[in-house]
């Protein structure tokens, strides 16, 4: 990282920054799972290749409890057992609005996001997936 090209967003962004960390502290407070919230923050980091954000919330999933070899097997949770379905669930929704060229039935996977998680948790999931797709723009704004 070129010092002298690189952005403070920070110093020159402070207003938006500060909102987006109030957009954070709100979701944080509606209780939703502290480790699936983490799993879902590293899943979409891993995808958008923001390897500052895969560092971090790797560490905080590690502070909240996770093993790892959830932490391991995150990229591949399609192909293995360590995961319950409704975590799997997370990690499509996850997936199908981080890669928006993808074709994917978000009908149906609201649906079936219905079956195990409220209304309230869905539009939390939404908020955390696009906040997280946000800051991982942010970071690789500076690569």
């Amino acid at each position: 990282m070129n010092a002298h090209t690189t952005i403070n967003h920070y110093e020159s962004g402070a207003q938006i920054m500060s909102a987006l960390q109030a957009v954070e502290a709100t979701i944080s407070a509606t209780g939703f799972d502290e480790k699936l919230h983490h799993l879902i923050l590293l899943r979409a980091s891993q995808i958008n290749g923001c390897g500052f954000c895969v560092k971090m919330h790797t560490r905080d999933a590690r502070k909240a409890g996770e093993t790892n070899t959830r932490l391991d097997q995150l990229i591949i949770w399609r192909h293995c057992d360590d995961f319950s379905p409704k975590e799997k669930l997370a990690f499509e929704w996850t997936e199908a609005l981080t890669e928006l060229n993808r074709e994917e039935e978000l009908s149906r996977l609201r649906q079936e996001l219905k079956t195990h998680y409220s209304d309230q948790d869905i539009s939390t999931m939404t908020a955390m997936v696009g906040m997280i797709n946000l800051w991982n723009r942010i970071a690789i704004s500076n690569h």
